[in-house]
């Protein structure tokens, strides 16, 4: 039998490409985020010891949910006849991951910033990021910009294919609980222990896809004539230098590719030595990470048809 994921992961990217995102009433990503506020809601975060197992009762409880979301999905669709089922599948797979609203995203911080709406384009990348971007200068704008498009390549895209091509929907939908978790709980302050499941396990989750990710950067700047080799120094010398083990990956490499410093004020500087980036490297970080994104999605639907044809899956 010709293997099915692969296939379904090409179509599910492509329908990415086509439409976008599910409109938020039928999202599946916002049925989560309304699961994990109920959860919060029973044990409220205090900022204290005791949150820690409230924390990780409430992310089991949500993985659970997840590979039970995805296990009847899978049952379901494999019931369903040839064609039918793998479109089925395609579909159940593509809320899991998005490149094409990231891009538009970045791409309209862009067209704001050159037509020098400062205001605006602060709330716009303000849905990128989860600092605080009122006060932010240009420049900055222009990073935070630039930093989602690169750690986004990892969490919104690599992460959650890589994690459908070893487990199927199961695995795909338990990595986007853990990383949605972590997008709202992994904090300091009262989240401090309640968040601290979901910020390991989505470190432990991004490991493998961030190096991956980054990888398929200095591939795709090498491709694009941006300076792979600078982007490759960049990468192994700066990578570190972020809080999380994985954000700094991608980033890095991608301040190496375009010569440009990021920044998030108090927290790190990657590029150092070079000017901030501007509208227009925003609009080549997009390109890089569309570039990027297709290289891994051929990569692994090449491995899935290995594998597959090995009878390692159907």
């Amino acid at each position: 039998m010709f293997p099915r994921r692969p296939v379904c992961l090409l179509l599910a990217y492509l329908l990415d490409w086509a439409a976008g995102e599910p409109s938020p009433p039928v999202h599946p990503v916002v049925w989560l985020g309304q699961c994990l506020d109920l959860l919060e809601g029973l044990w409220p975060p205090r900022g204290r010891p005791a949150d820690l197992l409230r924390g990780s009762l409430s992310l089991g409880v949500a993985a659970t949910l997840g590979w039970a979301a995805g296990s009847g999905l899978t049952r379901l669709v494999a019931r369903m006849p040839g064609l039918a089922g793998i479109i089925a599948e395609a579909v159940a797979l593509k809320p899991a991951f998005a490149g094409r609203m990231l891009w538009a995203e970045a791409l309209a911080v862009a067209d704001l910033l050159a037509r020098d709406d400062l205001a605006e384009a602060r709330v716009r990348v303000g849905s990128l990021v989860s600092r605080p971007t009122g006060g932010l200068a240009p420049a900055l704008v222009a990073s935070a910009a630039v930093e989602s498009v690169a750690e986004n390549l990892t969490d919104s895209i690599v992460a959650p294919l890589l994690a459908y091509l070893g487990w199927g929907l199961p695995g795909a939908y338990i990595y986007r609980v853990l990383n949605t978790a972590d997008a709202r709980w992994g904090y300091r302050g009262r989240f401090e222990f309640f968040g601290k499941a979901a910020a390991r396990a989505d470190d432990l989750a991004n490991l493998v896809p961030a190096r991956l990710a980054a990888a398929a950067l200095i591939l795709a700047g090498a491709i694009r004539g941006e300076n792979a080799p600078r982007g490759l120094k960049v990468w192994s010398r700066e990578g570190a230098r972020t809080e999380s083990p994985n954000a700094g990956q991608t980033m890095a490499a991608m301040a190496g590719l375009l010569g440009v410093r990021l920044e998030k004020p108090g927290h790190y500087v990657l590029g150092g030595d070079f000017p901030y980036p501007t509208a227009a490297d925003i609009r080549r970080a997009v390109r890089l990470g569309q570039a990027a994104s297709w290289i891994v999605v051929a990569g692994l639907v090449g491995l899935g048809l290995i594998m597959g044809l090995r009878g390692r899956y159907g």
